[in-house]
């Protein structure tokens, strides 16, 4: 596992560029967070037996070809969560390496029933989450909201009473969203699940994870028929126009994470991604579940623009359109985008500057 790594062809001043650049995070999974080091400390902090028993042992596990072969390493570590203290210390950790990366807001997954299945109250979560969020505001300057994901291979109706169970906690919640193995799980199954949290206040997003079977019809559900907020990866959307001019006319943000795309795919996705940037896509890049695929927010704007050839300006577009496609309240929202104007004015890029479009036959 490899992190702070920049690409060898990116030119430094750029590198330099993206590392300084204010940035916003809409793709993270806070259990997708958990390094092998605090994997271990929580390991003997709560007499979790693990089998492996140094750092290197736990990242030698860290290796997939798949979106299966991911989940099936990802659930069983999440047993060394058991406190209050430890969903702390697994978010602060995080909140602290994002805001080094330039990252002033972040919109964070969490999956309670992966806990509450497995004994951890709904309420340990929650608090321990919270604590990091308000310590890192008051220490870090960061800010960060909290989306609950249901788990999509489970039962609707065990998502709805998750839901329910959420309500006590409404204010520390902004939204909800659907994530785990998309294989028979379409948004459709968990239409009332969502329709309910509309209706008490949530926003909502889903994952359209890339290249799975069904990939475009969950894409048009997730738009048409639950009427999302954003959208989770979904770069598969560029094979149907039709849907493309509908999420860039509504101004659907895309969650993009390229390291993780590489992970399951061996393809980052780069050309798809720049595709719908060019096309005024509203697309964003995040780092999905740092702690497994190598790299955190700002190695993924470095992979993607040595993989892509991409300029300075379109980094700066990248990030304004994270925090455009963000929850933010507007005032807050544009007191960050007047930031990165100042930013891209010290070194010197335009912020008029457009991207250049590509044709439609790049794949």
């Amino acid at each position: 596992m490899t992190t702070d790594v920049i690409p060898a062809d990116l030119a430094p001043d750029l590198a330099a560029f993206i590392a300084g650049l204010p940035k916003c995070e809409l793709h993270v999974h806070l259990e997708g967070t958990l390094s092998p080091s605090l994997k271990l400390a929580l390991a003997t902090r709560n007499n979790v037996e693990l089998a492996e028993k140094t750092v290197a042992e736990v990242e030698a596990t860290y290796q997939f070809d798949s979106l299966t072969s991911f989940l099936a390493v990802y659930y069983p570590a999440m047993n060394v969560l058991v406190t209050v203290d430890d969903f702390r210390d697994l978010a602060l950790a995080y909140l602290t390496k994002a805001a080094s990366q330039g990252v002033r807001h972040v919109e964070m997954f969490f999956d309670p029933q992966a806990h509450t299945g497995r004994g951890v109250p709904f309420q340990t979560v929650i608090r321990g989450y919270r604590r990091a969020i308000v310590e890192a505001q008051a220490q870090l300057g960061i800010s960060a909201e909290l989306i609950m994901c249901f788990l999509r291979d489970l039962s609707a109706e065990f998502a709805m009473a998750t839901l329910l169970e959420s309500l006590q906690y409404r204010d520390w919640i902004i939204g909800v969203g659907l994530d785990s193995d998309e294989r028979d799980n379409p948004p459709s199954k968990f239409a009332t699940v969502f329709a309910r949290a509309r209706a008490e206040g949530f926003l909502l997003t889903m994952h359209c994870d890339i290249d799975q079977v069904g990939s475009i019809e969950n894409i048009r559900q997730a738009i048409e028929e639950i009427g999302v907020d954003r959208l989770d990866h979904g770069t598969n959307i560029v094979e149907n126009p039709s849907l493309v001019e509908q999420v860039r006319k509504r101004g659907i943000g895309l969650t993009c994470c390229p390291f993780s795309n590489s992970f399951v795919t061996n393809d980052m996705k780069a050309n798809e991604i720049v595709q719908l940037l060019r096309d005024g896509v509203k697309v964003t890049i995040n780092s999905d579940d740092p702690a497994y695929f190598g790299g955190y927010v700002s190695e993924n704007y470095s992979a993607l623009a040595a993989d892509a050839g991409l300029t300075a300006a379109e980094m700066l577009q990248l990030a304004r359109n994270s925090f455009t496609a963000s929850w933010l309240p507007a005032h807050v929202r544009d007191g960050y985008l007047a930031e990165l104007d100042t930013y891209a004015a010290q070194h010197g890029v335009s912020t008029a500057d457009r991207v250049n479009p590509i044709p439609r036959d790049v794949h």
